[in-house]
Order: structure tokens, then sequence, then C-alpha cells
């Protein structure tokens, strides 16, 4: 008989972390969410250093630009140390690492829609502002002890 009762409606119980992978699927989406929310931050901080995905340089807002220290592309740098750091907060602290990259999320598309031209990667990235929120409620609800 199979006791499993997923963490979500409050279970206590316990279960092996393989098993509670292929039968919970809050757990499932919990996982999928957090590994893509460890490695696209982390890909693309360090992108910011090696400029092959594509400039980003031009992505920086005018005004922004005159409000940081230095060049476009030397803020583009404490960019992507930023992102590589909420990557890592996401693998070791998956609600509170989730929260910090939606808050960094709201500050791009803010910065997007203010240069115009790059609202469909304004957009892009609402939906994932709603995903890393989202990360955030199934972390709370997920208990990783078990």
């Amino acid at each position: 008989m199979n006791s499993h009762v997923s963490t979500l409606r409050g279970s206590t119980e316990t279960q092996p972390t393989r098993d509670r992978l292929a039968s919970d699927p809050a757990y499932q989406a919990f996982w999928l969410m957090r590994i893509a929310f460890t490695i696209a931050p982390i890909l693309f901080g360090a992108d910011k250093f090696a400029h092959v995905m594509t400039n980003w340089d031009k992505y920086l807002a005018p005004w922004v630009d005159r409000i940081v220290p230095g060049t476009a592309h030397q803020a583009m740098y404490a960019v992507g140390v930023i992102e590589i750091v909420a990557g890592l907060l996401v693998l070791w602290r998956p609600k509170i690492g989730s929260l910090v990259v939606a808050a960094w999320l709201v500050g791009i598309i803010v910065n997007l829609v203010s240069i115009g031209g790059y609202l469909d990667i304004a957009l892009r990235d609402f939906g994932l502002l709603l995903a890393a929120l989202t990360l955030s409620r199934l972390a709370s609800a997920v208990d990783l002890r078990r």
C-alpha cells in the first residue's frame, strides 16, 4: 500500500526522495523550476563577461547608464555578478533566492520597457517573474528535509 500523501497537503510521513520525485507532481515542479532558476541566472550572468549570446550593453537603458558609475559595459559586469549570486542563492535557499530573482526580473522589465523596442523580451521576463514567484510558493510548500 502506498502511504504517500503530497507534502502540499501537510503530510508528515517520510518517503525516500527518489520515490517522492517519481510520484509527487508538486515536488517534480519544484525541482524543475529550482534547476532552471539556478542554471539560467548563472549562465546569463557568466555571459555578461563573455558576450557570447549577445552584446548585453545594448539592453541597458540610457537613464540607468547615467545613474550607475562607469560605462554600460562595466555595469554589465556588476549585473553578471548579481545574476550569478542570485542563481547560487536559488540553489542554496530556493525560497529566498527565487524572490531575489523575481525582484531582479522586475528591474529588468522596467529597464527594458523604458528603452522601448524590447517589449517582447520584457514580456518573456514577465513570464519568468511569475515562474520565479511560483518557485517561491512551491519552496514554501515542499518540505526539503524529507
